[in-house]
């Protein structure tokens, strides 16, 4: 009989097997019963719902949502696809806010199948999926994006329910903004004599601005006798965007969050003090309050730092090449990293108070912070010399989070908008709150992404005179809640409300 550490080996073979082929999803009749339950016992497998399961990793805890946020669609996708064949698809409501660029893991996937069951199927950590015995898209609308069926975009522009518009006002306007003209929409309404449909896709082109595409949908369907009467599907007009014919849907995602989040920040920070007019002595204030700055970020990141290990690193007793415990100390290297981060962070602060633009400045200093946070891990070899190259090349997820962040090719569109739109931007307090958040909410790096982003905020601070700002671990759950409600739900408040209880008042000081 082989001895239990062969079994569990051979049981991870069977599981990296599966992940080699790209599968989330696992069936119970792929693996053995002996080997199931000792990958369960040892915390490398979750079962998702009766014989479907999914691999995590050990140590995690039942409540972890980690594993099965980031695997939530390539599991649909498998489970949908071993059940249904080619026969399914998501709703054309689901398809247009995924096709926009939000993935966040919904309470609830609605799909469309042939033979669906007309119920809901309950998964983990409060997820389900519901399955409809609705009509699939012709084969000519279908598109996949990942693996996932979903309705080509101008299908489901066409088949989506009334409501959407107002429910998913950023999808629904990422998705027009994308269009290059009317004709793919025209051609289905005409196809099916929708004239009802079509006055409300008329109204929902003219309430981002093109005029155009409206008049034709509209001249179209008349030229072919049908009666139209011209409806505006959103509840508002954001007069501010500007619709460019942009290919990339995260662009017009990302100004669209500005642009609908925006209204919720304004009025609602303390008035900007006055002008700085002593930039020594507001840098001398950064350096004193360098200690319980540096403590409470690296201890939201879930480093164990100390006041010591910080003066250590602070006052160059820090000694990595002739101390074997500091060279492999992973807390001393990122407190190391922090400090050099910190004196980039202060460069910029200065170009800043000096009347630099804040955002043309986060947009050319930023990789250099980033650079700083991980070099000390490059020099000691704990890192790859390419980690310093700068923006990810793969997915990232963030523990617990519905949120998925943007895939690398996107971030690579995004973060120059986000920059544009700071450098834009004239109310301060908009570019501390949608600065930090935007920045976290594309995730760029693999890691340091919380640390980068609270240097953001704390240049676009400095730029309207407000002091240094620390985000207290003790907050830590306030924090991420407040981020989550933004990427999740777009609500803004929660966020919005936290910084401002916390600009100008006392830093907490590091405790130990």
């Amino acid at each position: 009989m082989a001895p239990p550490n062969e079994k569990l080996a051979a049981a991870l073979e069977r599981l990296k097997a599966f992940q080699a082929q790209g599968r989330s999803a696992i069936r119970s009749k792929e693996l053995t019963r002996a080997m199931r339950e000792l990958l369960q016992k040892h915390g490398f497998l979750q079962q998702v719902l009766k014989g479907w399961y999914i691999a995590t990793r050990p140590g995690a805890g039942d409540g972890d949502t980690t594993a099965w946020y980031a695997s939530f669609w390539d599991f649909c996708r498998d489970y949908l696809t071993e059940r249904f064949g080619a026969d399914w698809s998501l709703t054309p409501e689901q398809s247009l806010v995924l096709l926009a660029g939000n993935t966040s893991v919904p309470r609830q996937i609605l799909v469309r199948a042939k033979g669906a069951n007309n119920q809901a199927t309950q998964f983990i950590h409060g997820t389900s999926l519901f399955e409809g015995a609705h009509a699939l898209p012709e084969p000519g609308d279908v598109t996949e994006l990942n693996g996932l069926r979903l309705f080509k975009p101008e299908a489901a522009l066409v088949a989506a329910q009334p409501s959407f518009f107002e429910l998913h006002p950023t999808e629904a306007r990422t998705i027009l903004a994308m269009q290059r003209d009317a004709s793919d929409v025209l051609a289905r309404l005409l196809k099916g004599g929708r004239s009802a449909i079509a006055g409300r896709l008329a109204g929902a082109f003219r309430n981002i601005g093109r005029d155009r595409e409206a008049e034709a949908i509209l001249a179209g369907m008349r030229a072919a006798d049908y009666d139209v009467r011209e409806t505006d599907p959103f509840r508002e007009r954001l007069a501010r965007i500007p619709y460019r014919r942009e290919p990339s849907p995260y662009v017009h995602r990302i100004r669209l969050l500005w642009a609908t989040m925006r209204d919720g920040v304004v009025g609602r920070f303390p008035a900007p003090p006055s002008p700085v007019n002593d930039i020594d002595a507001y840098l001398r204030h950064v350096d004193d309050i360098y200690v319980t700055d540096a403590y409470h970020s690296l201890s939201i990141e879930g480093y164990q730092v100390s006041p010591d290990l910080i003066e250590r690193v602070r006052s160059g007793t820090w000694n990595p090449d002739s101390d074997d415990g500091d060279r492999e100390q992973r807390n001393a290297l990122a407190a190391r990293g922090y400090w050099q981060a910190f004196q980039a962070v202060k460069a910029s602060v200065r170009k800043v108070l000096d009347g630099a633009n804040p955002g043309e400045v986060a947009d050319h200093d930023h990789g250099t912070w980033y650079r700083e946070l991980f070099a000390p891990s490059v020099a000691v070899g704990l890192l790859k010399p390419e980690n310093l190259a700068g923006y990810r090349n793969g997915p990232v997820y963030i523990r617990g989070s519905r949120h998925a962040p943007l895939n690398a090719d996107a971030v690579r569109d995004a973060m120059p908008t986000l920059f544009e739109l700071l450098s834009e931007e004239l109310d301060p307090a908009v570019r501390v709150v949608l600065g930090h958040f935007i920045f976290v909410y594309i995730h760029p790096y693999y890691d340091g992404n919380g640390r980068t982003g609270r240097f953001l905020m704390n240049v676009m601070l400095a730029a309207a005179g407000y002091p240094w700002t620390v985000i207290p671990v003790q907050a830590r759950a306030r924090y991420m809640a407040a981020l989550e409600a933004g990427s999740v739900d777009q609500n803004i408040g929660p966020f919005t409300s936290f910084l401002a209880d916390l600009v100008g008042k006392p830093a907490a000081p590091p405790v130990g």
